[in-house]
């Protein structure tokens, strides 16, 4: 499903809070005077000194070695044309996000007032001094041409203009193993491409750098075919005229083996497709809408191989599998350029990724029974956590066996660790999840819906087909606020409990036969279910919704006790527990409990252990335990070590493959160097801790709030563990971006549910 982006919900998220999407954050502690005194004058005095006398010095003393500038003069934005360089300045700065987000690259966006290619060579070469490579983007043809060969030659490094290159190397990939699949070869086949502008010149150079012969080649711009009958062709084109006699796309495509579409929507027709070859193959690259619609080129031809722009349809090509990973390899050896043959090993090992055994959680997360190498799987998915570590020292790599690595690796092993160390695959964490919840979106009833930031929220569950929203809450107050904030939730079911009395004695009914010897009489029950937790927690109790998500207005008690009184505990469970996630530049880290239980005696708190070792595994992460106290191992007497001890015990005999320590102090739990120097024995000493089990309720809820406020962390939670259905408490006040995390959260729990298991 293609994601529908509202004006209001674009301009709210640029703006609000601080304008724009980077800022600039100091690496090194800056909380004396000392500090300032190093990190400026006097001493920063000394680099600059080692600096001058050895200029290379400057990637050892500053940020230059990971630092990338995104370069634009506005001349070619998106599909907006020439807006000018003010107006690139979004883009400029979610490619630099990109950046950081995929490969932990630094970037800075640099916007230029200049149209004339000399002028803009110049200056872009004076910043060499500040930057690692250059990521030329949104320029328009023919000048990015002149702009980037000019640069390329007169910069020692590397430089890539990705709107060329950052297609054709991903669209490579997938026509190598699409031709590999229907068994032709690329020194044979007839291909046509359709567009001339910088990324159609790109395309078709790289193709024939792996072999496709020019004669085979046809390429057509908005005129028709590039023939020896055009005139007034300018340099760029005249390098792809052929002897065709075909003057059309239409005449060009007959009997061709390969459509590249870089165009317009609806260029080629359902009869283009009939007269091409065999087992076509054809990327409709056009976006947002391609050369033909999937689903009609698929009606149109079984045996045509497709891929799109697009990530509502297999295999999309998106130059988001390339560029960050091909500059992370450039950078890490220092390269002098971005060659031919690194471009080519990037190629090359995306198409070598894409025939290798899918992880689980590339597969979980785009909610998949399997996915392999065939038709609809030529190249990797964008959030596989592979892709830095395959592409980025293929590159390097290259580059060093080309002779442009001013620091060749040695240790790849190393290099290895090294890039998973830098990006891992923890920000993909909620990515993933998000994505797995869209393959099979499930209702979720919010029992708050008189509040705008769960309409909100419902807004975006619904544009991205994340989940099926329920509201609850009187009608004309929601309708009243849809209104009010330009929504689109009319195809949302509105439910008012106090106006639905027939459904109310049903649900009251089924609540008197649970709670009736526990003090509850069958006008209690009609009167709790007029209320809207206790009216959302029957509906996923009775299969009418499946997973409620409530808590934004609530203290979390009130919350919660409706769906343990209608729900209740999963098989086996004898309490629940709240668990959050924490991330920050560390990675991240899995806090339990911090919501439900006041104050477990070691037994409860080995079931918490339980409970929280599933739900990490949930997020396709394998627990790393460490039950906390004052004391390490002993070292303290008192309640807490002990009971930290005895629930450790207690869990290691019901599950002795579980990686757990405790009695344990936090901050030896997380760092290996003193776990490895003083407690070698310890399971954590290895790679230390990334699941914390706090002793009591006061401690837990502490700890998260304190690094929300003061650490700078990001919180995702807290998730309810353990119950017999899905329910999920949101934090009070929580942010429209949290709510749309926890629902998502709720709705892989409940596809979970489906193959009876649970969180």
């Amino acid at each position: 499903m293609s994601i529908k982006i509202r004006k209001e919900d674009a301009l709210n998220y640029h703006m609000q809070g601080q304008p724009g999407k980077i800022e600039v954050v100091p690496t090194k502690v800056l909380s004396s005077q000392m500090d300032l005194a190093l990190a400026y004058s006097p001493g920063v005095a000394e680099p600059c000194k080692e600096i001058a006398i050895n200029k290379e010095d400057v990637y050892k003393y500053t940020s230059k070695g990971n630092l990338v500038a995104v370069i634009s003069n506005g001349t070619a934005v998106l599909g907006l044309g020439d807006i000018g360089p003010e107006a690139s300045k979004p883009v400029m700065e979610g490619k630099a996000v990109l950046f950081k987000k995929y490969a932990g690259i630094d970037s800075f966006d640099i916007e230029i007032d200049e149209k004339d290619p000399d002028a803009f060579i110049k200056i872009v070469k004076a910043l060499e001094p500040t930057f690692g490579g250059v990521n030329l983007e949104d320029i328009k043809a023919p000048e990015c041409f002149k702009i980037e060969t000019v640069l390329r030659e007169k910069m020692n490094i590397p430089i890539m203009h990705d709107d060329q290159h950052g297609t054709a190397i991903i669209s490579c990939s997938a026509l190598l193993n699409a031709l590999e699949i229907v068994g032709k070869k690329i020194s044979e086949v007839k291909i046509v491409v359709n567009g001339a502008g910088a990324a159609a010149v790109s395309c078709t150079k790289l193709y024939i750098a792996l072999g496709a012969r020019p004669e085979n080649i046809i390429m057509c711009d908005s005129k028709g075919v590039l023939n020896k009958s055009r005139t007034n062709l300018d340099d760029i084109k005249k390098q792809f005229v052929t002897d065709t006699k075909a003057n059309t796309l239409q005449e060009a495509v007959k009997g061709a083996d390969v459509f590249i579409g870089l165009s317009i929507a609806d260029a080629l027709t359902p009869q283009d497709l009939l007269n091409m070859a065999s087992d076509p193959i054809v990327f409709a690259l056009a976006n947002p809408d391609p050369e033909i619609a999937y689903d009609l080129a698929r009606k149109t031809r079984q045996d045509a191989i497709l891929a799109t722009g697009r990530s509502d349809h297999p295999n999309q090509v998106n130059n988001v599998l390339g560029f960050p990973y091909i500059f992370r390899g450039a950078l890490d050896v220092r390269a002098t350029e971005i060659n031919e043959a690194m471009k080519l090993a990037a190629v090359h090992a995306l198409a070598t990724l894409a025939k290798e055994p899918v992880p689980d959680m590339v597969v979980k997360a785009y909610g998949a029974d399997k996915i392999k190498f065939g038709r609809d799987y030529l190249i990797p998915k964008p959030l596989d956590p592979r892709l830095i570590t395959t592409v980025a020292p293929a590159v390097a790599k290259a580059a060093i066996d080309s002779g442009l690595a001013k620091n060749p690796i040695t240790d790849w092993a190393a290099y290895h660790d090294e890039l998973q160390k830098r990006i891992g695959i923890d920000q993909k964490l909620m990515s993933r999840i998000i994505d797995r919840a869209k393959k099979n979106p499930k209702r979720v009833v919010f029992a708050e819906a008189t509040h705008h930031k769960i309409l909100k929220a419902a807004q975006v569950l619904k544009d991205e087909g994340i989940a099926k929203p329920i509201l609850l809450g009187n009608r004309a107050e929601i309708l009243q606020l849809i209104e009010d904030h330009k929504l689109d939730l009319h195809d949302c079911p509105i439910i008012y409990p106090r106006e639905e009395n027939e459904t109310v004695q049903r649900y009251a009914e089924v609540l008197y036969k649970k709670r009736q010897r526990k003090g509850i009489t069958y006008q209690d029950c009609v009167r709790l279910m007029r209320e809207r937790n206790y009216y959302g927690s029957m509906m996923v109790e009775l299969g009418d919704a499946d997973a409620l998500v409530s808590g934004l207005t609530k203290d979390y008690p009130k919350t919660i006790s409706p769906a343990l009184q209608v729900i209740g505990v999963a098989e086996g469970v004898n309490r629940v527990a709240g668990m959050y996630i924490i991330t920050n530049k560390k990675g991240t880290y899995f806090f339990s409990d911090t919501t439900v239980n006041v104050d477990p005696n070691a037994e409860e708190l080995a079931q918490i252990i339980e409970l929280t070792a599933r739900g990490v595994k949930f997020f396709d992460m394998e627990p790393r335990i460490a039950v906390l106290s004052y004391s390490n191992f002993g070292s303290s007497k008192g309640e807490v070590p002990e009971k930290s001890r005895a629930a450790v015990q207690l869990a290691k005999k019901k599950n002795p493959n579980l990686i757990v320590e405790g009695d344990i102090q936090a901050n030896v739990a997380l760092d290996t160097e003193i776990q490895n120097e003083t407690y070698p024995f310890s399971a954590l000493a290895k790679e230390g801790a990334n699941t914390l089990i706090f002793p009591n309720l006061s401690s837990g809820n502490i700890a998260y709030k304190l690094l929300m406020e003061i650490g700078g962390a990001e919180a995702i939670g807290p998730i309810l563990l353990g119950m017999k259905k899905p329910v999920h408490i949101l934090q009070l006040g929580s942010s429209i971006r949290e709510i749309v995390n926890m629902a998502a959260i709720a709705v892989v729990d409940a596809q979970l549910h489906d193959q009876n298991d649970h969180l």
